[in-house]
């Protein structure tokens, strides 16, 4: 932030020499909202988000913006109005908004009243949805009025509700409604006198290997991750976004840089029209964009197919699953030679914290990747800590430098950086089995297993919780599922135990491409079982078991739900007694 040594200005000017600045930054005044107000000053009238409305009778699409002006106007003007309802600084406040132009200006208002905003993924199932929910034990609630209508519906979950707030027409429930806001005056709104390390916010996970946590974010960790992404990314001025995951959305303003809200049904990327996001790209001058892998192979798919070119972008990036090779050469035919395509490696508790670029990836690690080395998802970010530990399913209270696996030996990724966040809400259970107490900050166990090469890159082999214990030791996800996937005819596989460790059977699911029908399946089983013989890592993989439609995250739907899959399997297995 541009004013953040001002105190420490204003403190030697003064006479009042500050021993350890770093310390009084940490207790400072610091709003993460600061960003947009800057922004605002510096560049009024840029656009800060634009956003769909309608389609015309040529299915040309229309867009209602903001400017960064009127978006911190507006989101002044909501944080005064939230105050007077009620919503006080470090009220846990429920937000169930589409994205659009009412979700930036909600969250800002939060974020300026000192409020902290409560995001879970509504794509997660309304039972699970509304467990965090509860866990969340919230204080305020404002969502569009079919989210009014869940509340009501089942009032259990939210007894601890003391305002609530509609966005658009409130019908016979209490509260204030978004509409009556405008009539406040236009007003600069006294900005709640947060700290680097107040709650910000808290973020839900989709709990696609376990049950959903509550992340907590600071203003401090958000800060860390904007300057992160700023740094990385290399960002310029005048940039304009395609942020096809909402959160991501929100760095934008933040960053300066223009945001294209897309026209897609974001709990289903996999799904969506290719040429709609291909319009949005071409029609707005697009430099940027975020996608989950799904997304790229959709998009990629048909803008090979049609042979569309994207001269305008210059980045894309991939993140919240493993993005393979070959999906990154489908979509790179689309970009000029110059453009990059960035796979960042995180998870909602640390990101980004790892990657690389598509040059790179292309060019010196895909063959690997293909051979069963795993995915190599690249180098640690500067500020970050990143480390390999040996593999263990139990808590470690502490940390030592003896848990360290040697170079290029398999072990569970921890990190440590300002961006890492320390803890979940009220949740010691997984605290203990997630942090490694360390000097300063605790590490963060990322759940994940890799091995680092002689450059200093890891190579992601999957998640600890998938990985199968055999009798003949343990089997990795990525590596070999890789192998698989080298088959023409399979679209994607994954590894699953049958059993109980450490006597687990391994068994590979495969889902063939829609085409597969040209070969006889016992011949597709067949030319499966000769490659896992083939190599050292699979050939003890016996058992080929045909899935139509995998089950996925409902977040980026591209994290396959292995432990889903391991139960049909062994259902399979159990009812036919053979595979």
């Amino acid at each position: 932030m541009k004013d953040v040594y001002k105190p420490f200005y204003k403190a030697v000017k003064d006479g009042n020499a500050i021993v350890n600045p770093q310390d009084s930054a940490e207790k400072a005044a610091f709003n993460i909202s600061s960003y947009l107000k800057q922004n605002a000053l510096d560049f009024p009238y840029r656009k800060a988000v634009l956003c769909p409305t309608t389609r015309d009778s040529h299915g040309r699409m229309a867009y209602t913006h903001l400017t960064f002006s009127q978006l911190e106007k507006e989101s002044d003007r909501f944080a005064q109005a939230l105050v007077n309802a009620g919503l006080a600084r470090g009220d846990r406040t429920i937000l169930m908004v589409k994205p659009g132009i009412d979700f930036f200006i909600l969250t800002f208002a939060l974020f300026k009243a000192g409020a902290v905003p409560v995001v879970v993924d509504p794509g997660m199932g309304v039972k699970r949805m509304l467990g965090c929910l509860q866990e969340s034990q919230p204080d305020a609630f404002i969502g569009i009025p079919l989210a009014h209508l869940l509340r009501l519906a089942f009032p259990k979950y939210f007894s601890s509700v003391k305002t609530c707030v509609t966005v658009g027409k409130k019908w016979f429930w209490g509260g204030v409604s978004t509409h009556d806001f405008q009539d406040l005056p236009d007003k600069a709104f006294s900005v709640a006198n947060t700290r680097r390390e107040d709650t910000a916010a808290i973020l839900f996970t989709t709990g696609s290997t376990g049950p959903a946590k509550g992340v907590v974010y600071t203003h401090g960790t958000f800060d860390a991750q904007i300057q992160t992404i700023r740094q990385h990314f290399n960002f310029s001025d005048e940039e304009t976004d395609l942020p096809t995951f909402p959160l991501f959305a929100l760095f934008d303003p933040a960053l300066g840089i223009t945001a294209v809200i897309p026209d897609m049904d974001f709990t289903k990327p996999a799904k969506v029209n290719p040429d709609h996001i291909l319009s949005a790209i071409q029609d707005h001058g697009v430099t940027s964009m975020f996608a989950s892998p799904a997304l790229l192979n959709a998009v990629g798919a048909f803008g090979q197919e049609h042979k569309v070119k994207l001269p305008s972008l210059k980045r894309v990036v991939s993140a919240g699953a493993p993005v393979f090779p070959a999906n990154i050469k489908q979509f790179s035919s689309m970009l000029t030679e110059e453009a990059l395509i960035h796979t960042p490696y995180g998870a909602t508790e640390a990101v980004p914290i790892i990657s690389m670029d598509s040059r790179e990836i292309l060019a010196e690690t895909a063959d690997l990747s293909e051979k069963g080395y795993g995915l190599c998802v690249g180098y640690p970010l500067q500020g970050m800590d990143v480390k390999i530990i040996r593999i263990t399913d139990s808590a470690i209270d502490k940390w030592s430098e003896d848990l360290q696996v040697e170079p290029g030996e398999v072990g569970e990724i921890i990190v440590k950086g300002d961006l890492v966040t320390a803890h979940y809400f009220k949740d010691a259970k997984a605290d203990k089995l997630a942090k490694i107490a360390g000097e300063n900050r605790p590490w963060h166990r990322m759940g994940d297993l890799a091995w680092q090469d002689s450059k200093g890159r890891l190579w992601f082999c999957g998640r600890k919780c998938h990985r199968v214990i055999t009798k003949f030791g343990p089997l990795y996800t990525i590596p070999c599922e890789s192998l698989f996937n080298n088959h023409p005819l399979v679209f994607r596989s994954a590894l699953v135990g049958i059993g109980k460790r450490p006597n687990q059977i391994p068994a590979i699911c495969i889902e063939p491409i829609k085409n597969s029908r040209l070969i006889p399946k016992d011949q597709l089983k067949d030319e499966l079982i000769k490659i896992a013989r083939a190599n050292e890592l699979t050939k003890n993989i016996h058992t080929v078991l045909f899935h139509n439609n995998f089950p996925v995250d409902i977040r980026h739907n591209a994290k396959i739900f292995r432990e889903e899959l391991a139960v049909w399997a062994e259902g399979k297995m159990n009812r036919k007694g053979k595979p």
